[in-house]
């Protein structure tokens, strides 16, 4: 949660006013083309200030209920941010212990001054790739964020299952399918070649 408000200067309160208002825009931001209108519940998420940076609603979408994501397969990770420093960029974020790779939305994410990126739902921009364990709802993942300029900061975010106002969230793109698609582009045999035709004897 965000404390110390009061010592907070006017132009400071209002960026983390629009922290505040993250989870409401996330619900909605999706559109008229949207898979669900629904609003999704914003307090489950983990939520703090890090160098001037609010990190706000971090959780990793898990499986239905009675379900769990099994090794190997991809998770979505949802995450809102508000900048109030100096610009800055999220340079990468790993997952120590659940996954062997997070995969952002091109590479990288601009944070520019006085701005916010909804890395939200309902479908995920960033993704826990390739689990290393199972994950289950109601347990944690521990990530790590780099920034460019602010230190490197560890977040607990928890695993939320695909139910109730997380059942329209999308999950992530099984790898299986991406493995599937590009053995069959590598393995397809290029067309044959039409041979010339024999030169006419003279």
């Amino acid at each position: 949660m965000i404390r110390s408000i009061h010592r907070i200067g006017g132009r400071r309160l209002m960026v983390l006013a629009i922290a505040a208002l993250i989870p409401a825009l996330a619900g909605c931001e999706a559109g008229n083309n949207a898979p669900t209108q629904e609003w999704h519940q914003p307090t489950d998420g983990t939520d703090i200030v890090h160098d001037n940076i609010a990190i706000s609603d971090v959780f990793v979408l898990g499986a239905p209920l009675g379900s769990n994501l099994r090794v190997g397969q991809t998770a979505g990770l949802f995450l809102a941010l508000v900048n109030n420093g100096s610009p800055d960029k999220l340079l990468s974020i790993s997952a120590p212990g659940t996954a062997k790779s997070v995969t952002l939305p091109g590479g990288s994410v601009q944070l520019g001054s006085q701005q916010a990126v909804l890395l939200t739902g309902p479908v995920p921009k960033v993704t826990l790739d390739s689990l290393t364990r199972p994950l289950v709802g109601g347990s944690t993942v521990r990530l790590v964020l780099t920034f460019q300029n602010a230190a490197s900061v560890s977040v607990v975010a928890p695993v939320m299952p695909r139910a109730q106002y997380y059942a329209t969230f999308s999950p992530a793109p099984s790898p299986t399918a991406t493995v599937a698609k590009t053995t069959k582009h590598k393995g397809a045999k290029p067309a044959a070649s039409a041979s010339p035709s024999p030169s006419a004897s003279p």
